[in-house]
């Protein structure tokens, strides 16, 4: 029950995120797709998270299985983008990920979850160059404890974050990363004390259909413990009416995680893009 409810939500919520801009402008066969150049550069924009592009990903996530009970997990990350151009020579990068959770049961009686979890906010700075061949940024990052106490760590969070990644050809590679740790909150809550680490790999083809590979993992300093997934996504960029929109999907395996956690899960994007004129 719990599998099928979230692979028919990860299939459904594209669809219906996407269905505004449809609904506005129906597309015809001709303009389906982006011009090919255009989009495979936004795509390529897309690849590096502190590019100079506006973009509002909707990831939608489904993990299975939790707990005793094996309860599936389906989180939507609503993940805005947005960079400022602060200095002739310097961007700041604002990257809030915000997410909306469905979680089933995970352990005889203990029912199911809907809410918000925390709100991760990241700041980039960013030189508008390259810095001897690399792309960089760095800057603070706060955790909001806007989730409920099962979906939440009810704990203010704070630290730093950076990014360093290599774009040549149809290639990126790369790695985003931060550390937090609690300052405030709920005193009967465990402290938090986490990093996070995202390499990154990207291949980009001339009509923008790109293939990602990531792991997203986490060590919870409190706990010892790893969550590591990996990630394997398929994507390529359209045309909605005037809307340019990137699809994506594709599986993933949690290669370890603590005691009770998933063992597969699926994602699926759609990511609505604001270019520069």
């Amino acid at each position: 029950m719990n599998v099928r409810f979230g692979l028919m939500m990860v299939l459904a919520l594209p669809l219906l995120a996407a269905s505004p801009v449809v609904a506005q402008e129906t597309a015809t066969p001709s303009d389906a797709s982006a011009p090919a150049q255009d989009a495979a550069e936004l795509a390529k924009k897309l690849a590096n998270p502190i590019s100079n592009l506006i973009s509002v990903p909707f990831q939608n996530n489904y993990d299975c299985c939790y707990g005793p009970a094996g309860g599936g997990r389906y989180q939507l990350n609503v993940q805005p983008v947005i960079p400022f151009s602060i200095s002739t020579h310097w961007n700041v990068i604002v990257r809030t990920i915000m997410p909306v959770i469905y979680q089933g049961t995970i352990a005889p009686g203990a029912g199911d979850s809907f809410g918000f979890g925390d709100v991760t906010q990241s700041f980039f700075f960013s030189p508008k160059a390259p810095v001897a061949g690399l792309i960089v940024g760095a800057g603070p990052v706060i955790v909001y404890p806007l989730g409920n106490a099962q979906l939440g760590s009810q704990k203010w969070s704070a630290g730093g974050t950076f990014v360093v990644l290599k774009q040549a050809g149809h290639w990126t590679i790369g790695l985003l990363a931060n550390h937090v740790w609690s300052f405030a909150g709920d005193s009967s809550r465990a402290p938090v004390s986490a990093t996070f680490l995202q390499p990154f790999l990207n291949y980009t083809m001339r009509d923008s259909t790109s293939f990602t590979f990531n792991t997203e993992s986490t060590y919870n300093w409190i706990a010892h413990s790893w969550s590591v997934p990996l990630n394997a996504n398929l994507g390529h960029v359209y045309r909605f009416g005037r809307q340019l929109v990137q699809l994506s999907a594709g599986p993933r395996v949690w290669l370890t995680t603590p005691a009770g956690g998933p063992g597969w899960g699926v994602r699926a994007n759609v990511t609505l893009l604001f270019p520069r004129r």
